[in-house]
């Protein structure tokens, strides 16, 4: 499980340092695609195969389904993070997320999220108060 929030910054060439605590699970390969609200999800490959081998068992019929599997597979990137533990994001993903040079990147639970930091902060900002008001019909019985 990924968890916490850390703070790499992009290089030059679109290297990000992945935290360490995150490396060994990454190490064989990753794979690196569009998420929701402007972040990147990075899930480690096993992770990725689980994902689309149940979307396969989604209907073709549905335009939802369909949509979001265009998006969401459309830009995936397959990784291999080098010996120092960067990903090199392709430079579709980094503009998709809007990243500059300082990146937020947090564990989600099966996945990895890469955010502008600027936007994970105004994100944050914006769902913090809802977070902290929400009643037990979100997860039931969760705590």
């Amino acid at each position: 499980m990924f968890l916490g929030t850390h703070t790499p910054r992009l290089d030059d060439k679109g290297r990000l340092f992945l935290p360490a605590k995150f490396r060994e699970r990454l190490a064989g390969g990753l794979v690196i695609t569009r998420g929701q609200e402007r972040c990147l999800y990075v899930f480690a490959m096993n992770e990725f195969l689980r994902i689309t081998e149940a979307m396969q068992t989604t209907p073709v019929t549905s335009k939802a389904v369909r949509d979001y599997q265009r998006v969401f597979l459309s830009g995936a990137s397959d990784e291999i993070p080098d010996k120092q533990g960067r990903v090199t994001i392709p430079a579709t993903l980094r503009e998709y997320a809007g990243l500059s040079r300082d990146c937020t990147v947090i564990g989600a639970g099966n996945r990895v999220e890469v955010w502008d930091t600027a936007s994970w902060n105004s994100y944050l900002e914006s769902t913090e108060p809802a977070f902290a008001e929400q009643s037990e019909e979100v997860i039931p019985g969760l705590l």
